[in-house]
């Protein structure tokens, strides 16, 4: 796999060096930062600016360009014992996706369920989430129907999002729970509503259509994530 740019490529290198098996520099770097380049023992090729754009598809590397191992999935039973799951039906925007992983990373969710999609694109999530996506479990499953029976069945309170739901404020919410969070264009079908144990809804003060699903999930985290 193959992620660029300067913030994504110092946060691995700090935080997860060993994922990283090759760098690619397309120009000269500071040298406190090449040095510890070498010091975890990481291969440097230096290549020409056509190199550089064909691996990042004409994005912008800034200079950095990393070939990382694979992101391994989580299976679902693995975070089954976990209090605050967030699970994502249908949502394809890896802006999104990305910015949804970084917020529910740093407002105490557990575990992300991606589901109802057929295939994840990884390297534009990595990327989006600034590494986010190497803190946070995350299960790829797309039946998400099995993804709440069987969180049922271990005790988890489903909450879905939805227009029509309990105003989230006023609600004092389940110690093991999930939120499912429908994308911006469908929402979430009667049938997966209907398989949830409550909806819930953030109040407009002001007459407006709707928020972007990555501030949704951010204010509905905070408001979940204590209980109350």
């Amino acid at each position: 796999m193959i992620i660029y740019g300067k913030q994504i490529f110092i946060y691995l290198l700090e935080k997860y060096p060993e994922k990283i098996e090759e760098v690619f520099l397309s120009k000269e770097i500071d040298k406190k930062l090449f040095s510890k380049i070498i010091l975890n023992n990481i291969q440097i090729k230096k290549i020409d600016f056509k190199k550089a754009q064909a691996l990042t598809r004409g994005g912008n590397h800034q200079g950095f360009i990393a070939k990382v191992k694979d992101l391994k999935f989580t299976p679902l039973k693995y975070v089954k014992n976990e209090k605050f799951i967030l699970i994502l039906a249908g949502l394809t925007d890896v802006g999104n996706i990305g910015a949804i992983i970084r917020s529910a990373y740093v407002l105490g969710v557990d575990a992300i369920v991606i589901s109802m999609i057929s295939n994840i694109n990884i390297e534009g999530i990595v990327r989006t989430s600034a590494g986010a996506i190497f803190d946070m479990p995350i299960v790829f499953y797309k039946d998400i129907n099995s993804v709440i029976n069987e969180l049922k069945q271990v005790g988890f309170f489903i909450y879905c999002a939805d227009m029509n739901g309990d105003d989230v404020r006023k609600i004092k919410f389940e110690d093991k729970k999930a939120l499912i969070l429908g994308s911006e264009g469908m929402g979430l079908s009667q049938k997966i509503l209907k398989n949830c144990n409550k909806k819930v809804t953030i109040k407009m003060s002001r007459e407006f259509d709707s928020l972007n699903v990555s501030a949704a999930c951010a204010i509905l985290c905070d408001r979940m994530r204590d209980g109350e």
